[in-house]
């Protein structure tokens, strides 16, 4: 089975946009995982706009399943994931001014950067994975690096998976191929959804794990609504 890890930025995006604590992150972070989901995923960002340093620290002492840590390893992120010392790191090389993350790793042009990261983190006891376009000459770079596995960015595929789906998937499945013939294992995630997480899943050979956050927050609002609305008419009546 592919392992589901639970993306958190946007519990935190919600509650930082009123102060206060609500909705409490550590509360849900728990609750997901024992709703069944087997890993817990955040990215802080150096402007703490959604998921805070504190957030990482805090979370360390809930998350009892597979803890996966994202970001661009500037000093302050590699010191926090030493740190805190999560199951899993993923470098994703997003801008600072990034609203999310848009591009993969070039692991050629970058191999001494990140042979140097990722031997920091190891050392550590700390599982690798790099964030790479479907591209097997970047799967095989992160190999060479020394990354434990790849997370394919997503987006490309879910943006064309509603017009030609056989299109979309097929890059990723010659990366996966690819990544299976070299032995590094592989995550995915970005704009993975209810809709096409299953075409993905069963094309896509060997995927350990996803990481969805902002689809899966929003489908739980969408799918809740009716329960919700429904409670509060009862209160109301």
């Amino acid at each position: 089975m592919t392992k589901l890890s639970v993306n958190v930025n946007k519990i935190a995006t919600l509650r930082n946009a009123r102060g206060g604590n609500v909705p409490d992150l550590l509360k849900v972070a728990a609750d997901i995982e024992r709703f069944g989901a087997q890993g817990i995923t955040i990215h802080p960002r150096p402007d703490e706009r959604h998921i805070r340093y504190q957030d990482a620290r805090d979370l360390k002492n809930i998350v009892t399943t597979e803890y996966n840590v994202e970001g661009n390893p500037n000093p302050k992120f590699i010191d926090l994931v030493l740190e805190v010392k999560p199951t899993q790191v993923t470098l994703v090389p997003d801008a600072v001014d990034a609203i999310t993350s848009n591009a993969g790793w070039d692991t050629v042009k970058n191999e001494s950067f990140l042979k140097d990261v990722i031997g920091t983190f190891k050392k550590a006891g700390i599982r690798t994975s790099i964030f790479v376009d479907p591209d097997s000459a970047m799967v095989t770079g992160a190999q060479n690096v020394g990354a434990d596995r790849i997370e394919l960015y997503t987006e490309s595929y879910a943006s064309q998976f509603t017009s030609d789906k056989e299109k979309a998937i097929q890059p990723f499945v010659e990366a996966a191929l690819t990544a299976n013939e070299i032995g590094i294992g592989i995550n995915a995630g970005h704009d993975l959804s209810l809709e096409n997480i299953l075409y993905f899943k069963t094309h896509i050979p060997n995927l350990l794990e996803v990481s969805i956050g902002h689809a899966l927050i929003c489908e739980a609002i969408y799918l809740g609504l009716d329960n919700v609305v429904n409670m509060y008419l009862n209160k109301l009546k």
